[in-house]
């Protein structure tokens, strides 16, 4: 049914936006790693509403709970089940629109394909649904540790205003410390007044979003169906909101020869390295040794306060619609800690899969 992400090491989402708990089954995590709640509860701090300004004003403390796979602070081998109880639910808003759907939602084609949907603040299709995805990418990250992988993500566009280059130890040092989650500290300041005026017109921006991977070793991936960068694409294009994924030079490459876009092979502290990285760290569906990156296109919040044409479903009468509710004017600061954990879990599956053929 498409709740579940992975082969080797593989994640199932479960739960809705207004419903009792939302949570997550880990199955495929080796033993004997160290594991917490508080190693996850760092990563769902990141993602949870209301810690910012132009977040959701919804309160959500996202407070994690190990119900299986860990014993005495390390995992078993067993399935890992987590889930995070919803305590700040308002369905109100959502029961006066329950048969009108939203445009940019999810409403209609859940409707036309079930039958039946939990209209409440978009049931399965909310964004709350990540809360699983980050949980499971945040073991994942701890899987990747292990073998010197690290994954950082940062908002380099938002609203049309674009981040200057940066490099590596600016994102590590800047991308925690504004709003928005730019490590250009001056396009964060103008990027936070344009989302500031995006929410007094009662409307909302989109952006992009760079994904890095370091230290992913040569080798990972498969050569024909199961790409590393085709599982990497499908991972990202699978976040809600999420409408175009490119890797390395991407769309870029269409306007560029091949002289331009080859990565020359060279010699370098007695390693085969790349001179450029237009290939975005993958060839041939498997990584090469360089830093492999991502962008991802995020379409603006369709939940807006504007009046909007929709259709009411239980007369088929043309009407309109006014959202109300607690909603993000700017999805793409929100979704850096739900991009890092997809790139995570694809990563920590190709790496268990690779381990297995040495064995």
């Amino acid at each position: 049914m498409g709740n579940t992400f992975g082969k080797a090491f593989s994640i199932t989402t479960w739960g809705e936006s207004h419903g009792p708990a939302i949570g997550v089954v880990i199955d495929g995590c080796p033993p004997g790693l160290e594991l917490t709640e508080t190693d996850i509860q760092l990563e769902l701090d990141r993602r949870r509403p209301g810690q910012s300004e132009i977040s959701t004003p919804r309160q959500e403390e996202d407070r994690v709970e190990i119900l299986s796979g860990v014993f005495e602070g390390k995992t078993t081998g067993t399935p890992i089940a987590m889930q995070v109880r919803n305590k700040d639910a308002d369905s109100s808003k959502y029961d006066i629109i329950k048969n009108m759907p939203r445009p940019g939602h999810a409403d209609y084609t859940y409707q036309m394909k079930y039958g039946i949907r939990d209209h409440r603040g978009g049931g399965r299709s909310s964004a709350r649904e990540t809360i699983g995805r980050v949980a499971g990418g945040a073991v994942a990250k701890k899987i990747l540790e292990r073998h010197g992988i690290e994954i950082l993500a940062h908002v380099v566009e938002l609203g049309g205003i674009k981040a200057s280059p940066v490099q590596v130890d600016e994102i590590k040092a800047n991308v925690e410390s504004n709003p928005v989650r730019c490590a250009d500290p001056e396009a964060a300041k103008t990027m936070l007044e344009r989302v500031k005026q995006a929410r007094e017109d009662k409307d909302s921006i989109g952006g992009i979003v760079e994904i890095l991977a370091l230290g992913v070793p040569p080798g990972l991936g498969e050569p024909v169906f199961d790409k590393l960068d085709c599982d990497l694409a499908g991972a990202l294009m699978g976040i809600g909101a999420v409408k175009g994924v490119e890797i390395g030079s991407g769309f870029a490459s269409a306007a560029m020869t091949g002289s331009q876009m080859n990565d020359p092979f060279e010699m370098r502290n007695g390693k085969v390295v790349c001179s450029t990285n237009n290939a975005g760290g993958i060839l041939g569906g498997i990584s090469n040794g360089e830093i492999i990156v991502c962008r991802i296109a995020v379409k603006p919040t369709p939940s807006i306060a504007r009046s909007q044409k929709t259709v009411d479903m239980s007369d088929l009468s043309e009407t309109n619609i006014t959202i109300e509710g607690r909603h993000d004017p700017t999805i793409p600061p929100r979704i850096v800690p739900v991009a890092e954990a997809m790139t995570a879990l694809v990563l920590a599956d190709h790496l268990i899969r690779a381990q297995s053929y040495t064995k």
